[in-house]
């Protein structure tokens, strides 16, 4: 664990092109198929440890439509890619994305431990329930599952995923040549889980890492989202316009996580994504912002993504300068329903039509952090000193920027004394300062 609070940073890369930036791949720097290439995702990677972040945060969703980003129509899947990136890597945090709703639990907890082991403990897992409803019919189902049945699962999921994880304790394996003795049966534990949702007997055919447990992030917002995040959650990803939504945020996690579930809340990490844009000047960097979002966000591919929220309903049917069609909303049930309601009712309140809702999403909001590295430095420690945050999630678009942040916007954390200059533990867990969890069956 760390020996004192500082700011923690995860690389969050978009290949090709994720939500609201859809062109990224333009970049001449950006390889075609940049999303599916293990070569370009090594490079961002060591590149994030050189720069010594706490962690590489893999996304992830498993339905696409033509109309979806770049990056979502072509990437490796989360655990496969992190695996070859731990081989390659010898410090940072490996997050990956993986949903309870549509992954046997035993076959996840045992792939999770995996990576975990291959990494020797840097291993992190993104809880998601599952936003993109049609994600369903890949798997065989008519319907997603309504709120309370993914939140449900969800939470029993980590709950059965560390019981598993603790199938063997730390010393099971005396491996004794002289006697003979490979295992202290006494020391194997079956679990003999039957749930609401889900029956496993166990015990998983894999010990523990030096971590003890994978990391556990969420990332939800609604009331459940927040209630899982405050439960089971030791990071969590976030985002915030600004120091008092953030501020509100963090407030009411950790609030929850005391008060509801009797946790200790500095063993929450709260980490929202930020974009950061560096230039030479406060002036120049503001002129790449406007640039790099003006190629980066067409309306035309604001419209294809507009009905992600809304379980990929597709918008394009509707006459654009009618009024915004309200009924959607219903398609948004079993999506990302807190955000579909969000776009419902501002639409509603404001009398848009479909084109302003559309361009609502597209609208130049100029991030806190751009400028010089000195100034996005000042900006992100005033944040992390308001206990607005933790850390913060950076996304990695334009290599060109992102090399920057590593080579200047890190020294200037650095000289200020909030971010470390070298790695004090070999762990994700000693990276974010965060206990390793006590095997339940040790005495």
């Amino acid at each position: 664990m760390t020996s004192h609070r500082q700011i923690h940073l995860g690389a969050v890369p978009y290949g090709t092109g994720g939500p609201g930036s859809h062109t990224l791949w333009l970049d001449p720097e950006i390889p075609g198929d940049a999303s599916a290439d293990i070569d370009w995702f090594t490079g961002i990677a060591r590149l994030a440890e050189q720069g010594r972040f706490d962690l590489v945060f893999i996304v992830d969703s498993q339905f696409i439509t033509p109309y979806s980003p770049p990056h979502y129509l072509n990437r490796l899947e989360p655990l496969t890619l992190l695996s070859a990136l731990a081989t390659q890597t010898s410090r940072i945090g490996l997050v990956g994305t993986a949903t309870t709703s549509f992954n046997s639990p035993f076959n996840l907890v045992r792939r999770l431990g995996s990576l975990d082991l291959i990494s020797r403990g840097r291993a992190g897992w993104n809880v998601v329930t599952t936003g993109d409803a049609g994600t369903a019919a890949n798997y065989g189902l008519d319907d997603h599952y309504d709120y309370d049945t993914r939140y449900g699962r969800a939470q029993e999921y980590v709950e059965l995923a560390r019981a598993l994880w603790d199938s063997y304790e730390d010393d099971a394996f005396v491996r004794d040549r002289e006697s003979g003795v490979f295992l202290d049966r006494s020391k194997q534990h079956v679990l003999d889980h039957e749930g609401e949702y889900f029956k496993v007997r166990g015990p998983l055919n894999l010990v523990r890492s030096q971590q003890g447990h994978p990391v556990v992030f969420q990332a939800g917002d609604s009331d459940q989202g927040r209630d899982l995040g405050a439960s089971v959650g030791e990071g969590i990803f976030t985002h915030a316009p600004d120091i008092p939504s953030g501020q509100a945020f963090y407030n009411d996690i950790k609030g929850r996580a005391k008060d509801r579930f009797g946790r200790d809340p500095d063993h929450l990490v709260i980490m929202p994504g930020v974009k950061i844009v560096l230039g030479d000047t406060d002036e120049e960097a503001r002129e790449l912002e406007a640039a790099n979002n003006e190629r980066d966000h067409s309306f035309e591919a604001a419209l294809g993504e507009f009905g992600r929220s809304f379980g990929w309903h597709d918008f394009t049917q509707y006459d654009l300068d009618a009024p915004f069609p309200v009924e959607t909303l219903k398609y948004g049930e079993r999506s990302f329903y807190t955000q579909a309601k969000r776009i419902t009712e501002r639409a509603t309140d404001n009398g848009w039509t479909l084109r302003q809702a559309v361009e609502a999403t597209r609208i130049f909001r100029k991030s806190e952090f751009v400028g010089t590295a000195d100034t996005v430095a000042d900006k992100l420690v005033e944040w992390w000193e308001a206990r607005a945050c933790d850390g913060f999630n950076v996304g990695v678009d334009h290599p060109a920027n992102f090399r920057r942040i590593v080579d200047e916007l890190v020294p200037a954390l650095q000289e200020r004394g909030v971010f470390r200059r070298e790695y004090e533990g070999e762990t994700l867990r000693s990276h974010l300062g965060l206990p390793v969890p006590a095997n339940r069956y040790a005495s």
